[in-house]
Parts: C-alpha cells; sequence; structure tokens
C-alpha cells in the first residue's frame, strides 16, 4: 500500500521520552516491514516534552538556559528557538519533576525559574513565546516569574515577599514598572490544556494543591493567597483574568501570564500539533501512531494522544495507540477514534520491568502492529 506511518507519541513518563517511544515503535515497524516510510513526529500538550516535540522537527535549536528550580536548588533547564520563535516548558524549571518526592514544597514552591526561562528566550531574540505550563510544583499565582522578570512583590511594610503561594498572603502591593520592557513587543502565547480559574473550589489550589503536596489546611491556606493575589496584581494594572479559563494553570502561572504578559490561551495539544506541522505530516499518512505511559479517561479530555486521534479521524486516517497501560475499554477507545491499542502491559505485566524495558518491549508492540496493519 502507498502512504508512510506517522509514529506521534507522547512520553512514557518516567520511562521514554516522546522522541524515544517513536523511535521504539519504528523500529519495530522496520524490522517487521523492511522498507517501509516510517516518520516521526514526536509530540506533548504544552506539559513536559513540549520542548523535546519542538527540537524534534529539527527546525528549532537547543539553547541551555539554567534556571533556578521550584525550592531554589539550580536546574540545567533548556528552551526551542527558531527565527524569533522560543518554547519555553514550566516543567523544566518549575515542575514536579524536577524535585524528589521528599523534597515537594506546596507553600513555598515558586516559579520564578519559569521566569528566568522566558527572559532567556527574550536573549535568544524571541518575539514570540509559546509558554508550555504543564506538570508545575507550585502554587504561587506566577508571582514567582514576574519577580523573575523583574517585577516587585511587595508586604505592608515594603519589603519583598520569600517565595511561594503562602507568603501571598501578605501581598500589599504589585509593582510592575520595572518589568523587563521586551515584553511588551512580544507574543506571548499559554500553550495549556487546563480551563480552571485562579481561585474556588475549581480553582488551582483546590483542584491541583493535592496534586502537589498540599493537605487541606494548605489547600486553604493558598486559596486564600491566591485571591489576594488576584487583587493586588488587579489594583497595580493588570487585567482582571482571575476566573477567566485557564487563569489557574500552573497554579496560577496562567493567571500572571493572561493578566500581567498580555498573554492569549490555546488548547495545549493544539499549539504543539501547530509547532510540529502535524496536518502537513498527516498528509498522505496510512497509519498514525500516538499514545503515552497511560491512557485513561484523563487522556481523553485534552491529552496529546486525543488529539492526534481527532486530526486523523477528521482526515481518513485510521490511528492505533501505544501505551505502557490502559485503563479505557476497548469500546471506549473505539469512540474516540482509536482503531486499536497496544499494551506494555499486555507482555510485560511487572511495572517495574516494564518501564525499565520500556524501548525493547515497545519494539516488540511495533512488530505485532505492523503484522496487524500493514
Amino acid at each position: 500500500m502507498p502512504g508512510h506511518v506517522l509514529i506521534a507519541p507522547d512520553k512514557f513518563k518516567g520511562s521514554l521520552t516522546g522522541p524515544e517511544v517513536a523511535e521504539a515503535v519504528s523500529a519495530g515497524l522496520r524490522r517487521s516491514r523492511p522498507g517501509i516510510d516510517v516518520r516521526c513526529t514526536p509530540v506533548a500538550d504544552g506539559g513536559d516534552g513540549t520542548v523535546q516535540a519542538a527540537l524534534a522537527t529539527g527546525d528549532y535549536r537547543r539553547v541551555s538556559a539554567p534556571a533556578t528550580g521550584p525550592t531554589g536548588e539550580p536546574v540545567d533547564a533548556e528552551i526551542a528557538v527558531w527565527g524569533d520563535t522560543a518554547v519555553v516548558e514550566l516543567a523544566a524549571a518549575s515542575g514536579l519533576a524536577c524535585l524528589d518526592e521528599d523534597e515537594i514544597a506546596p507553600l513555598s514552591a515558586s516559579s520564578d525559574g519559569t521566569g528566568e526561562l522566558v527572559r532567556a528566550a527574550l536573549d535568544a531574540g524571541a518575539r514570540t513565546i509559546v509558554l508550555g505550563v504543564g506538570g508545575s510544583a507550585c502554587t504561587d499565582g506566577g508571582a514567582g516569574m514576574l519577580v523573575a522578570l523583574g517585577a516587585r512583590v511587595l508586604d505592608a511594610e515594603g519589603y519583598p515577599l520569600p517565595p511561594g503561594g503562602s507568603p501571598l498572603n501578605r501581598v500589599a502591593e504589585v509593582d510592575l514598572s520595572g518589568l523587563d520592557a521586551r515584553l511588551a513587543d512580544t507574543e506571548v502565547v499559554l500553550a495549556s490544556d487546563v480551563d480552571n480559574p485562579l481561585f474556588g473550589q475549581s480553582g488551582a489550589a483546590h483542584v491541583y494543591g493535592p496534586q502537589k503536596g498540599a493537605d487541606p489546611e494548605q489547600v486553604g491556606v493558598l486559596d486564600s493567597a491566591l485571591r489576594r493575589w488576584a487583587e493586588a496584581v488587579t489594583k497595580a494594572g493588570g487585567r482582571a483574568v482571575a476566573e477567566d479559563p485557564g487563569a489557574g494553570a500552573a497554579g496560577g502561572v496562567g493567571f500572571a501570564a493572561l493578566a500581567v504578559l498580555g498573554a492569549r490561551r490555546r488548547a495545549g495539544v493544539d499549539m504543539v500539533l501547530e509547532l510540529v506541522e502535524f496536518e502537513e505530516q498527516l498528509n498522505g499518512a496510512r497509519l498514525v501512531v500516538t499514545g503515552e505511559g497511560s491512557l485513561d479517561e484523563q487522556t481523553l479530555y485534552g491529552k496529546a494522544p486525543a488529539g492526534v486521534a481527532a486530526r486523523a479521524v477528521s482526515a481518513g486516517v485510521p490511528v492505533v495507540a501505544v501505551a505502557g497501560q490502559c485503563a479505557l475499554p476497548r469500546e471506549r477507545l473505539r469512540e474516540s477514534g482509536f482503531a486499536g491499542s497496544y499494551v506494555v502491559a499486555d507482555i510485560e505485566p511487572d511495572t517495574e520491568r516494564s518501564m525499565r524495558e520500556a524501548a525493547s518491549l515497545l519494539e516488540s508492540l511495533g512488530e505485532r502492529l505492523a503484522d496487524e496493519w500493514l
């Protein structure tokens, strides 16, 4: 049959990056069908892997950007730059992945490093910055990001507040006059699959705080802090967007981007698929392979495999998924556009071993996939 196979997976968290997943499946396909035309286009949803997806296109160049981690430790981060466009990944500097389990600090984790990455993008000549905000460790309303970009966040006595979400309960003034002047001429795109407001029962603290280690009492402290923060930012001249969809993304970094940086919000997967020119890659394909570490109900709501499947189905191209594990019934997968699924856990039920040997196991699934679809 004419046409190529397009492999467009997200990462297998804790095991393989998106490019590594794509390469493993590709190796299995080629071993079964030598000479087949396989094209690898790893994707992401705005969280971990967004910069890698951009770099995998071959158009973007890697720029080293050392930054401050969520709890003040230095991290080796990077951004992707192509012309005057840069891709910045919050998770690289302010993400849970930067911390060990015993280092999680829900009240004091900060987004400072994200602001440093934005500044690195400006230094690289970017005038359009795609800010992917999934996987954050902080609930500081983006205060740290703004401070790193030149803002001041002060208490009633005029002293700078320490980093983190909890200290925002004492914020008395936000001074935006020192913000990096280059931001005025820069378009910021907030790439997020989250539509939560900043505070309240559906806000950043209540919905995502527990995932970042916050207990019920701490959730209340953080939600109160975010309310006060929103008032202070609005009083300082920021846009009143605390209740807008996406303001609660990344512990409120979405709010700071929308209110102060003038960002426009786009669904993370849509933004990434545009960055990697997915539609062009899809043209002429006979089969699409996507996937991620765990296929579950969350996958179907704004995650990368669902976005890939929707576009493949719309183009009349069959799409199948590969995954480490799958919690979705076959009928649910079919309803969502997936014509089949290939799961590592089906051939290696031991989770530790399946994660350790994911690449070779995915090669085996690639061979099986080729036998059934090619």
